[in-house]
């Protein structure tokens, strides 16, 4: 479900002799835990989200979103030149999730052993490391694509049951399809991350798209870019695989905002995908 939001105060702002006075911001995109919002304001306002600068761009655009378990309200706050603080609380509605269940998984993929943990935490940093990036450009204004053609195998912010034990939510769009099927970047973006073979995640590829924007492709067959790439919505970027902790071919496709973790599947149009008969 998509929300447009348009705050109600200082539409008509007077201004006085040597003053700039902050319009509210136009904030639009879906207000539900998952949910990434576009805004608009004044070049040159200020814009803090949860006590957060936020990253403005030169055309006064910026974006934020809300994570799986985000509380049900939240402070959105501008500030325009003349140095007066607006505010506004914004409201975010809550989902309920589905439990999945998954087996058939390596039993050292559910529980790795100690010998393999200080390669996990390497390898989370790396992915840290990106998830903290906060470019200047604009590059997810090419909207969104799905990134695969298949079935959908599993969804955001489901709790997951893996081989029978409880573990973290998922945090992403699952898309099952035949290794080798092509793996398309879903919006304009830097490659940040190019990696054949992590622990969890096995052939991975992270692109920034700017503003604290970053997307995650998983468990690859094949990776056909390189960091520092920069790579246009639609083009090839590997092939589907089951590398890493998976029980069958399948793309994970992952969205965050710094470390809000979205759900891409709000950002997508109905599945192309048709199953053949």
């Amino acid at each position: 479900m998509r929300t447009w939001f348009i705050c109600p105060l200082l539409f008509w702002p007077i201004f006085w002799p040597g003053t700039v006075l902050a319009q509210a911001p136009f904030l639009s995109g879906d207000f539900i835990q998952g949910g990434l919002v576009l805004g608009t304001t004044t070049p040159g306002t200020k814009i803090e989200f949860q006590g957060r600068a936020v990253r403005v761009g030169k055309d006064g655009r910026f974006i934020f979103g809300f994570g799986r378990d985000f509380p049900k309200t939240a402070p959105l706050t501008w500030t325009g030149r003349d140095g007066v603080k607006h505010s506004q609380i914004l409201n975010i509605k809550a989902r309920t999730y589905n439990e999945e269940k998954v087996v058939g998984l390596p039993p050292k993929k559910v529980t790795p052993p100690k010998a393999v943990l200080n390669r996990i935490r390497r390898e989370n940093k790396l992915i840290s490391a990106v998830r903290h990036r906060d470019s200047a450009t604009s590059w997810f204004d090419s909207g969104f694509a799905w990134p695969a053609l298949g079935r959908i195998s599993g969804v955001y912010g489901s709790r997951r049951i893996l081989n029978g034990k409880p573990k973290r939510p998922h945090y992403g769009l699952d898309i099952a399809a035949k290794t080798g099927s092509p793996v398309h970047t879903s919006t304009d973006g830097m490659v940040a991350l190019a990696e054949k073979d992590l622990f969890y995640t096995g052939g991975t590829v992270m692109l920034d798209h700017g503003h604290g924007l970053t997307s995650v492709y998983m468990h690859m067959n094949s990776i056909a870019v390189k960091v520092g790439q920069f790579v246009r919505k639609g083009r090839q970027i590997g092939t589907v695989g089951r590398t890493g902790r998976a029980s069958g071919p399948h793309l994970d496709w992952r969205l965050n905002w710094f470390n809000q973790r979205l759900d891409p599947g709000l950002l997508l149009g109905p599945n192309p995908y048709k199953k053949p008969k």
